[in-house]
């Protein structure tokens, strides 16, 4: 009879401290960008307003394809999401990027500021993104223990 240890992967502290330090980083950044951005009250705002937006957009749209990668594996989190979902999720995605891109192309400032506006955005994005998993990650291993413990103490008690 083979018999192995089944064990959880889990992300390093080395890892998560990587993460969550490049995320506030990337918030700092734009921020500090946002904070100094010259031009009319209403401009930074709504520039706030879009970076926002995508931050959020960004965070929905890893726990949708998250979601339904789990319920194609079968993991029992229902059948997934529904086309209009997807539309809606996806949409507003693309729309808080393409907005956000195009009201950072089009404002009256130097091409300097605009680069780095859009470098510190295109982080926060990703560095969402990289978040999100890593805390998935770390949820569905939680959830995961426990079970991983009962079957271990079964298969011993079984032994015995």
């Amino acid at each position: 009879m083979h018999s192995s240890t089944p064990t959880l992967q889990r992300d390093t502290r080395a890892w998560q401290f990587q993460v969550w330090a490049s995320f506030g980083i990337a918030v700092f950044l734009c921020a500090t960008g946002l904070a100094w951005l010259p031009g009319e009250r209403l401009e930074v705002a709504f520039m706030f307003m879009g970076y926002v937006f995508c931050l959020s957009a960004a965070f929905m749209l890893a726990k949708f394809v998250r979601d339904n990668q789990g319920a194609r594996r079968g993991a029992g989190q229902g059948g997934g999401d529904t086309p209009l979902w997807k539309l809606v999720v996806w949409g507003g995605f693309a729309v808080a990027m393409g907005l956000t891109g195009w009201g950072l192309w089009g404002m009256a400032i130097s091409a300097t500021y605009k680069a780095f506006l859009g470098v510190s955005w295109l982080y926060l994005i990703t560095c969402a993104f990289t978040l999100a998993k890593m805390l998935r990650d770390r949820h569905e291993a939680d959830l995961a223990a426990p079970r991983l413990r009962s079957r271990l103490q079964a298969r011993t008690e079984a032994a015995e």
